[in-house]
């Protein structure tokens, strides 16, 4: 079975990812630093703790498994702390990927698949963000990842790297079998904080603003199943693998939700209120951010079967009950 190196494998994507490469018949190896990924989660083939740094780690880690593609998901990816914090970012995330990129060229890998954001596109109200809309990313964190797809394409002009670039915004579900899930520390994504104070293991869920120029007041995403996020990585990789080139794709359904529409979908399949009070808007946070995904689907025949609210809420909810990693 041919490896493949998933940087971030023991977090929430990339450990569903791994879930998800293993099936297809590859054999993912994981390099993860766990600073906020969890060893709990590393279930589906080898481990590697390192940091992306750390370029012999890296070089090591390469000769070792000798890969035939990586799929990177390692980043930071809080919102307000790329605000307040934007050198972490840009060290972390463009330099650590850098490095990463360097050691993969050097080690004649050069089929690459990179977990981006359609926060690339900063704040496009109204319009269904395609991969050719502009891109004005609000803050570091997106502004991160729009520099490493630049590198990607410098690299590939200059030593021949392969490279899917996927741009995505809000994740959310869990694996249905229950084996891994999503878990945070600190915890900042809608679906899970929600659950949390259904559960009762925080006191409230705060809305961080609700007087968006939206129907309800809060702000509007796309969701995506992160099961189907994964088995379009599978596909990229496939891409890349039948000698197709370099290609962007968004991964969205073309369809948003408020914060409150998403509350009343977790009502329903809960039967539980979510406690919740208004509190004010995060910066960073644009209005409403709608992502299509025609060329996947078209391109890599990708289907996003599992992407309503509903399923994504009652996958979520199964995993909140029964499988929380060790803190």
């Amino acid at each position: 079975m041919s490896n493949v190196l998933v940087t971030g494998g023991a977090g929430y994507i990339g450990s569903h990812a791994c879930k998800a490469l293993r099936n297809a018949g590859f054999t993912p190896v994981t390099y993860d630093n766990l600073e906020t990924g969890w060893r709990d989660a590393v279930k589906f083939g080898p481990f590697e703790q390192g940091d992306l740094l750390d370029r012999a780690r890296l070089d090591e880690v390469f000769a070792r498994y000798s890969p035939v593609a990586v799929m990177h998901f390692a980043a930071l990816s809080q919102v307000g702390e790329a605000m307040a914090h934007p050198g972490k970012y840009w060290r972390n995330n463009v330099a650590g990927s850098l490095t990463l990129i360097e050691a993969a060229v050097e080690a004649e890998c050069k089929d690459f698949v990179f977990s981006s954001t359609c926060a690339t596109y900063g704040d496009q109200d109204n319009v269904v963000l395609d991969e050719n809309s502009a891109q004005y990313p609000l803050n570091a964190y997106g502004a991160s990842k729009r520099a490493i797809e630049d590198i990607l394409r410098d690299f590939e002009a200059s030593d021949g790297l392969r490279h899917v670039i996927f741009r995505y915004f809000n994740v959310a579900g869990a694996d249905p079998e229950g084996e891994v899930g999503e878990f945070h520390q600190p915890e900042t994504h809608l679906v899970p904080l929600m659950l949390d104070a259904i559960a009762g293991k925080r006191d409230a869920l705060t809305i961080h603003g609700t007087d968006y120029d939206t129907p309800d007041g809060t702000c509007i995403r796309d969701y995506v199943h992160v099961c189907d996020l994964v088995d379009a990585h599978v596909l990229g990789l496939e891409w890349l693998k039948n000698g197709k080139g370099s290609r962007v794709f968004n991964l969205g359904t073309g369809s948003g939700f408020s914060v409150r529409e998403v509350l009343e979908h977790s009502r329903e399949v809960t039967n539980k209120e979510v406690p919740h009070v208004a509190g004010p808007r995060r910066a960073g946070d644009c209005t409403k951010l709608v992502s299509g995904s025609e060329r996947a689907k078209k391109e890599l025949g990708w289907t996003p079967h599992r992407s309503t609210l509903r399923q994504m809420i009652t996958d979520a909810w199964r995993w909140h009950q029964t499988g929380h990693y060790e803190a």
